[in-house]
């Protein structure tokens, strides 16, 4: 029905029961009178007529949608009645000195009984014309009977277009079992939803729960992914009352949401000090985490942002997208250069000044940069050479490169390579005035090398996913996180530390395979998992410090200063000039005896190769 149409036929409905209402109600009280005959009466039901369509416009009875229907829109027809009454009242005293006190009252109570009813028969009308044509509806089951699971089944039950139909709330509230929300029963708690899932013969599962702390959610989310039945979960209510999203939007659980990590608090002030107003420079910034920091800067108004990278096409793309959301007095600046070129660095930094340089640029395959060792020497140890030695010349404020836990007691290249660079970073410290530090974690999910994205080709494909290994076990954070926290560890330099993240508790690879599987709609059985054994350069188990580096207070939550200890000034020196001479394997061996604090074996290989 068009809207036109539909307004017409509720003006219509109403104008009858304003109208005649009062003559019904004076009926009722003297049946020996004809109500119709009293020109009293018929100024009354004129004036009330008015009013009410007058009150109704205000309070917008004609624009709600009635078949969702709520407590909200009941209050709209209760102020619009109740308002009318009053007016009527007003006049039959002002103009006809007599207010008829008990037929007025039924008045009101026949308004509110015949609108509101016109207006509930139009919801359930709609139910009943509506509700039959979703036979093959997914029988869901909602886990949370709080606010956000009411808000879920309230919209399923009114939305059937969505293919939905709520049978069951779980809740660990046990007062709430037995309870009825939106004629859906509570019927058990979260720990009973695989035995629900089979009993009840459920296909579907949203999760309603989103202020429940991570930790706690991981753990439910994982028992409905066991039940082998598709899981989603509702947007955070943050985000719904915000207008962000939509109730409707109901989203598929992601790999993220299995690693139980708590959201970390910035320390705003802090950031806003050091970003706000100044000129900042990201490198790689159309990498993985090059660009999320470029996102996170942007949120706090720098004067100047500049991309920096390599590759025009990642640079154009987190360009473009900052340009829609970046504040106007900032400026975007992208730049096209190569860490490897020391010239055009001197440049930008001479015509830009930068206050802060975060250094994302890097090489970080293992099994590639075993086999080109010297491409993870020039870009890694020569890249970082060149831009913090820019940095310090400019007089730049804060530097702070960004590392991996690949870096301690590395057996590869990239590895040692990114320890190294730390040792470049750390030796600079020492001699400037610019605040030098590095920020080690480990993994990152969804990143270019993350293994999330193969995985998924993997099982788009059909199968079988590749793992290494059975063991093998790395730490996991998000982009976002990852990110946040390397701002935060940057505000907090005070020059020549290597700060470290908390990455939480290690994850096995094959359990995150066994998990994308889930997530994606299958089983083990549907997809197989093959195990390809360790590529070159690869260990079985990450760490993010030596035991020797290790201190056990935190500087900030989930962020530690470890101990490493670079080595020499002279030895730095030496080591980076002999190393464009050496060839692949010798590269390889030095860079790993210094990296794993061999220094005598790297001498010896060093003089050897003289």
């Amino acid at each position: 029905m068009s809207l036109q149409k539909r307004t017409l036929v509720l003006v219509l409905i109403d104008s009858l029961i304003v109208f005649f209402s009062i003559f019904i109600g004076y009926f009722l009280l003297n049946p020996w009178v004809n109500p119709f005959e009293s020109s009293y009466l018929i100024l009354s039901a004129i004036a009330i007529f008015v009013a009410h369509h007058a009150f109704a416009m205000i309070f917008g009875l004609y624009r709600k949608v009635w078949e969702y229907a709520s407590i909200r829109e009941l209050k709209s027809i209760f102020q619009a009645v109740t308002l009318s009454i009053v007016v009527l009242a007003l006049i039959q005293q002002l103009f006809l000195g007599d207010i008829l006190f008990r037929a007025l009252v039924i008045t009101w109570m026949l308004h509110l009984l015949l609108i509101g009813g016109s207006r509930l028969s139009w919801r359930i009308g709609r139910n009943f014309i509506v509700g039959p044509k979703q036979p093959n509806a997914k029988r869901t089951l909602i886990v949370g009977a709080g606010q956000a699971g009411s808000l879920v089944a309230r919209q399923l039950v009114a939305n059937y277009g969505q293919g939905l139909q709520p049978i069951a709330f779980v809740d660990d509230d046990s007062k709430k079992h037995g309870l009825e929300i939106h004629g859906v029963r509570v019927i058990g708690g979260t720990s009973e939803i695989e035995d629900i899932v089979k009993d009840n013969k459920i296909d579907h599962i949203i999760f309603a729960m989103p202020s429940l702390g991570k930790g706690e959610a991981t753990e439910i989310i994982k028992r409905c992914l066991d039940s082998g039945v598709h899981t989603q979960k509702m947007p955070v209510i943050e985000e719904i009352m915000t207008g962000k999203v939509s109730i409707n939007e109901i989203q598929d659980v992601k790999i993220e949401d299995l690693l139980g990590r708590e959201e970390v608090q910035l320390d705003m002030e802090t950031i806003k000090g050091q970003l706000t107003g100044k000129t900042v420079l990201v490198t790689g910034a159309g990498g993985s985490i090059g660009s999320e920091i470029s996102r996170q800067i942007a949120r706090f108004g720098p004067k100047k942002l500049l991309l920096l990278g390599h590759g025009e096409n990642s640079i154009y793309t987190i360009d473009m997208e900052l340009r829609q959301t970046i504040a106007q007095d900032t400026e975007l600046i992208p730049v096209i250069a190569d860490v490897q070129d020391y010239e055009r660095l001197m440049d930008i930094m001479t015509l830009h000044r930068p206050d802060v340089v975060y250094h994302a640029a890097a090489h970080k395959h293992v099994p590639l940069m075993e086999g080109n060792p010297t491409e993870a020497v020039k870009n890694n140890i020569y890249g970082t050479k060149n831009i913090a030695n820019a940095a310090h010349i400019a007089g730049v404020d804060s530097f702070v490169m960004i590392s991996t836990d690949k870096a301690v007691n590395p057996p590869n290249v990239m590895g040692a390579s990114k320890r190294f660079a730390e040792m470049i970073v750390q030796n600079l410290a020492k001699r400037s005035d610019t605040k030098f530090v590095a920020v080690r974690f480990g993994n990152v999910l969804g990143s270019r090398g993350s293994v999330i994205p193969l995985f998924k080709k993997q099982i788009a494909s059909g199968g079988p996913i590749t793992v290494t290994d059975p063991e093998m076990t790395r730490y996991f954070m998000t982009i976002p996180e990852a990110s946040r926290l390397v701002i935060q560890a940057g505000s907090l330099a005070r020059g020549g530390e290597v700060f470290v993240l908390d990455m939480g508790e290690p994850v096995k690879i094959v359990d995150l395979a066994k998990n994308l599987i889930r997530l994606s709609g299958y089983t083990e059985e549907e997809i197989k998992i093959n195990y390809a054994g360790i590529r070159p350069g690869e260990k079985l188990f990450e760490e993010l410090l030596n035991e020797d580096e290790i201190q056990s207070k935190q500087v900030f939550p989930k962020i530690y200063i470890g101990k490493a200890n670079p080595i020499s000034e002279l030895e730095l020196f030496y080591t980076l000039e002999k190393l464009s001479e050496m060839e692949n394997e010798e590269i390889k061996k030095v860079l790993v005896a210094l990296a794993n604090r061999k220094n005598v074996e790297a001498s010896k290989l060093l003089v050897s190769n003289s």
